[in-house]
């Protein structure tokens, strides 16, 4: 027989272990290639000591002169809050009533959940590792009369069953627009439809902006944070070569020069290799016709989590939907850690329970929770080539 103790013991014994791997290895090309550690988590923060340069303690000298003098190199405190990142399922009553005597129904309703919430968590993990932290999703650049078609720049970062909330250019709820269920995207014409949204004259409101409902300064401080000039880990960059990323700006047509000329200046600046080289979808194809044009070959790889690469110069080159138009990120995976509290854990009541009827509701539900922050030790040791021109057909 088939009860709501049976569920939640399978969440707690069985599932937990796949969601874990599914989410932590498989969800991100780039997630999986980065540590998790519970070190230098202090209370609800991150905090970690990081020194710039060397100390000049190195050097030569004649066989009476003077050794050479320890100079402290310059410390900073980097200091970032854990974030709390959910994931909830629901199973309704009657769903478990109706397999309460098919062990084959009761799975099949808890393998439907899990897959829907390691679909969208890795999504939405995916995205984070992109971000800036802020929980931005798109700028509006238009809204119908009636405020259910929305259209936007860019759509990478939607998906239909998002619930979204639209924001003005102080970072205040746009009364009626604070729920707002995103039901059908189309990305050839940039515009996604909407349920929920009772604002008018948002097509108006200069600067507003999608946020993902809730979300807003939430988020993990991903890429876009890191290559920003705004200060980072409550560090402000200003005239600290050592926090500074290494930026070509404006490249035009992809060409290998300008790759490698890039790699070339952050191992002078850094004295480390770049071994992780993330793009866009145009970008990737760009480099692919670049080789077949010149009839070079290119070097492919399959990754440890089944993430098809190819190869520049060592480098595995992978693309993800959310790295930026034209852009490449080139970075050492070294230098970043997951800094959590824990890896993923069920939310469990005082009895113990993961499954909780919703208040008022015939609609049981699960909590996954993980607190944890992504941070960059080495700034300088990390780059990026923007501008560059991509290719949309093969």
């Amino acid at each position: 027989m088939i009860t709501i103790e049976t569920a939640d013991n399978a969440l707690k014994t069985f599932y937990l272990d796949a969601v874990k791997e599914a989410l932590d290895l498989k969800a991100n090309p780039l997630l999986a290639q980065l540590q998790k550690t519970t070190s230098n988590v202090v209370g609800k923060d991150v905090k970690k000591l990081v020194r710039a340069g060397m100390n000049g303690s190195i050097g030569a000298g004649t066989e009476t002169g003077d050794l050479p003098k320890a100079v402290s190199r310059e410390a900073y405190q980097f200091v970032t809050t854990l974030k709390n990142l959910y994931g909830t399922i629901e199973i309704s009553d009657k769903a478990l009533r109706a397999a309460s005597s098919n062990e084959g129904a009761f799975v099949d309703i808890l393998n439907d959940e899990m897959q829907a919430l390691i679909k969208s968590a890795s999504l939405n993990f995916g995205r984070m590792l992109f971000g800036d932290g802020s929980g931005c999703l798109g700028e509006l650049l238009g809204v119908s009369d009636d405020g259910k078609i929305f259209n936007l720049y860019s759509l990478a970062n939607f998906v239909e069953g998002m619930i979204v909330e639209v924001r003005n250019a102080d970072g205040d709820i746009i009364p009626g627009a604070e729920s707002c269920l995103i039901t059908q995207i189309d990305r050839d014409r940039d515009i996604m439809y909407i349920s929920g949204c009772t604002a008018t004259g948002l097509g108006t409101v200069e600067g507003a902006k999608v946020y993902l409902k809730g979300s807003k300064d939430y988020e993990i401080t991903g890429l876009k944070a890191l290559f920003s000039d705004d200060p980072i880990y409550g560090v402000d960059r200003t005239g600290k070569g050592f926090m500074q990323p290494y930026k070509t700006p404006y490249v035009g047509e992809f060409n290998d020069a300008a790759l490698r000329r890039t790699l070339d200046k952050i191992e002078e600046i850094s004295g480390a290799r770049t071994n992780f080289i993330v793009c866009s979808w145009g970008v990737r194809l760009r480099i692919k016709q670049y080789y077949q044009d010149r009839n070079m070959p290119l070097e492919t790889v399959t990754l440890s989590d089944g993430t098809k690469a190819v190869m520049f110069d060592g480098i595995p080159v992978v693309a993800d939907r959310f790295c930026p138009k034209g852009t490449m990120y080139l970075l050492n995976t070294n230098d970043f850690k997951i800094h959590q509290l824990c890896d993923w854990k069920w939310l469990e009541g005082e009895d113990g329970k993961i499954l909780k009827q919703i208040p008022g509701k015939p609609v049981y539900t699960a909590t996954l929770v993980k607190y944890a922050e992504l941070m960059c030790e080495n700034p300088c040791g990390q780059g990026m080539i923007s501008g560059i021109v991509e290719s949309f057909t093969n």
